[in-house]
Parts: C-alpha cells; sequence; structure tokens
C-alpha cells in the first residue's frame, strides 16, 4: 500500500464537539465521481479531513485522487494493491484514522448516494453518540430512485436482522456512518473478515453487543447516477447466511445464561 498524504491545516479543535474527523471514501472504477463527492465534502463540512482509499482503480481514479491530494492539504489517498472489497477498504481506512489520532470515522459512498450535505447532521448526532447511522428506515428517511426489488431488499434484510439477532436498528445495511475511534478498538474492528450488507450489519451487532450508543438520523438516500453499482447476489447471501448464525449463536448463549441462572436458583 502508499499514500499520498499532507500535513493538514485546519483548526485544532476539529468539528465542534465531535473532534478531528477523517471521511473515508472507498473507491474502485468512480473517475466519474471521486472528484465530485469530494468537492462536495468539503464544502459541506470544512473542518474535516478525506481520504480516499482506493483499490488500484484501472479506469484512473487513483491519479484523480492523487490530483485532488496536492491541491488540497485536507484531502489524503490511500492506494490500495488491487480490488479487496469495501470492507477491507474501510477497515485501513479506519487502521489510518487510529495511527494519526483522529476522534471520529465516516464511511461514505463515492458515488453521491450518501450525500455529503447531510454530514453534518450525522456528525451534530455524534456529539451524543459513539456509533451515528444515517438511515433510510426512520422517520424522515427515504430513498429516491430505486427499484421496488431493492427497496424490498434493502427494508427485508433490516427487517430480518432485528428479527433473527434482535438488533435494536431500523437501518442495518445501512453505510453511512460515523464511528468514534475509541469504539474501533472496543469492538475489536480488525478481527471483522465480513464484506458488503454483512460488514455494516457486523459493525452494528459488534457496537450494540458491546454497551455503544447508537443513534440513527434520517437522511435521503439517492441511488447513483454515473457507473455501476457494486452489489452482487454473492455479497447479499453472505449476509443472510451470517446473520442467520449471529442470530443462532446469540439466542444460544441466551438459553444458557437462564438455565445457568435457573441452577444457581435452585442451588
Amino acid at each position: 500500500m502508499s499514500e499520498s498524504t499532507n500535513t493538514p491545516q485546519r483548526p485544532a479543535e476539529g468539528y465542534p464537539g465531535v473532534g478531528r474527523v477523517l471521511v473515508v471514501i472507498p473507491t474502485y472504477n468512480e473517475s466519474d465521481n471521486v472528484r465530485i463527492i469530494v468537492e462536495r465534502v468539503r464544502r459541506a463540512a470544512p473542518t474535516v479531513d478525506v481520504l480516499i482509499a482506493d483499490d488500484n482503480s484501472p479506469d484512473g481514479t487513483g491519479a484523480i485522487a492523487d490530483e485532488l491530494a496536492g491541491a488540497d492539504t485536507q484531502t489524503h489517498v490511500l492506494h490500495r494493491p488491487g480490488k479487496q472489497g469495501l470492507g477491507a477498504a474501510y477497515l485501513a481506512g479506519f487502521a489510518w484514522a487510529r495511527e494519526r489520532g483522529y476522534d471520529a470515522v465516516v464511511e461514505m459512498d463515492a458515488d453521491g448516494s450518501h450525500a455529503p450535505e447531510q454530514l453534518p447532521r450525522l456528525l451534530d448526532a455524534a456529539r451524543d453518540a459513539d456509533v451515528v447511522i444515517g438511515s433510510r428506515w426512520v422517520r424522515g428517511g427515504k430513498v429516491l430512485n430505486w427499484p421496488v426489488h431493492r427497496l424490498l431488499l434493502s427494508r427485508g434484510a433490516s427487517l430480518y436482522t432485528r428479527i433473527a439477532m434482535g438488533l435494536p436498528v431500523r437501518d442495518a445495511t445501512a453505510g453511512y456512518r460515523v464511528y468514534r475511534t475509541p469504539v474501533l478498538d472496543k469492538i475489536e474492528v480488525d478481527q471483522v473478515a465480513s464484506q458488503g450488507y454483512c460488514f455494516q450489519i457486523d459493525l452494528a451487532w459488534r457496537s450494540y453487543r458491546n454497551g455503544m450508543r447508537i443513534a440513527e438520523v434520517p437522511i435521503t438516500f439517492a441511488e447513483r447516477e454515473r457507473g455501476a453499482s457494486k452489489m452482487s447476489s454473492n455479497i447479499v447471501g453472505e449476509a443472510l447466511w451470517r446473520v442467520t448464525v449471529w442470530g443462532a449463536r446469540a439466542r444460544l448463549a441466551s438459553v444458557k445464561r437462564a438455565l445457568g441462572a435457573g441452577e444457581k436458583q435452585s442451588v
């Protein structure tokens, strides 16, 4: 891995009430979008830094990212050797942020589906929460330009996750998030191996089990206008399988605890 980075020149206090914030934007063949999304982030939240984590995009995304970093001391690039998936890109970005002392890390897609203009809303909520999820399925949240089957898939996945795992999050697969960096250590994020939908569920589940304060903030999610979606049946299948296993393990552990408590009372 290589990186293009600068010495940040920003207010020392960072985002008010949150501190130094790094927005991690994974990219693979996002040459049509990366310049636009970075410019929007910088306008929407001028005190935050941006890290573009590029998986050696063959369309030249990495070169554009280097150009952006060269012109802006608050934009950085992490060049990764090849396409390794969204989850791996975020984990690399989290590690980059922790090594440099950031107080919070933001997950954001490069395609514009996560509107940078809504970022201050998420960061404001992070003043009183450990994890903030930009949610499509809470009151005030909505989705634009999605076909019916995508709506059903996303809502169904979140509903199934709540039922199977007992996870009290309305939008468990959402990818627009803020994490306080101490949370990443607490939930042992370095041990996460899941990808796609499952990556987001995994982190939410780990946060919930470790007692983190999770807030959901309504967002408007818009389908990408340029480029191709990275969603696949394999990603969906992995999420369904892992959620079923995690849910079964959690229920089994709950039953064992209940039986153990009953035995102690009977002694």
